[in-house]
């Protein structure tokens, strides 16, 4: 085996190591009959590694997502344009034992044809933020974006960063998704226009989680 090929397998063990760290609660690492701290780690530096991998309330506000729901969608393609129509499904699912959700979109709006998205959302124990990337059919580059929540929590704001095919520069997404009723929400997103710099109303969803069997 040649030194690159040691160095790949060492630095594979090491990250396989590390997430069956995070995964595991404090007390059950210190279990492992074979678990040694690596050199120059301390018993904090461990703990650390275990609160960043653990679920907590944040991501409980996540799961609160779950299900199946019915999107009525309204969007303007530029500042002063008639908007267009539109409906489709958001499916949300838990994943990684509660530590992420997948959201998967499917619609179709006239004149624009079928939209299929997909999306990641977490919480970052380590930022502090919500954490976000997102992909659809309708581009080539992935989304990114953190949040916060506001209004009591009521609402998670976002900030999306992605390239704006126009102005051929990194561009903003400003979403507010808000909680409206145990099985209902709403999402309004807000754009800078590529022509002037001036932020614009683009989408508004409204959003009915189905009922369990519907």
């Amino acid at each position: 085996m040649n030194r690159k090929s040691q160095c790949l397998v060492a630095a594979a063990a090491f990250i396989s190591g590390a997430v069956v760290i995070y995964s595991l609660s404090a007390q059950e690492v210190e279990t492992q009959p074979e678990f040694k701290l690596p050199p120059g780690w301390t018993a904090e530096d461990l703990q650390a590694c275990v609160a960043a991998g653990t679920p907590g309330k944040m991501h409980e506000h996540l799961a609160k997502s779950v299900g199946t729901w019915d999107c009525k969608t309204t969007m303007w393609i530029a500042p002063n344009t008639e908007p267009v129509k539109g409906a489709g499904t958001m499916t949300v699912a838990s994943l990684m034992d509660g530590r992420y959700i997948q959201c998967e979109i499917a619609g179709e709006s006239p004149g624009l044809g079928t939209y299929s998205g997909k999306g990641f959302y977490g919480f970052d124990n380590v930022t502090g933020k919500f954490v976000a990337t997102f992909i659809d059919n309708h581009s080539t580059g992935i989304m990114t974006g953190t949040g916060d929540l506001t209004d009591e929590g009521k609402a998670l704001t976002w900030s999306y960063t992605h390239s704006c095919p126009i102005t051929k520069k990194p561009a903003t997404m400003r979403e507010v998704e808000t909680i409206t009723g145990p099985d209902t929400k709403t999402i309004v997103t807000h754009a800078a226009d590529p022509k002037t710099g001036k932020e614009f109303k683009m989408m508004s969803i409204e959003m009915t989680r189905r009922k369990a069997g519907g």
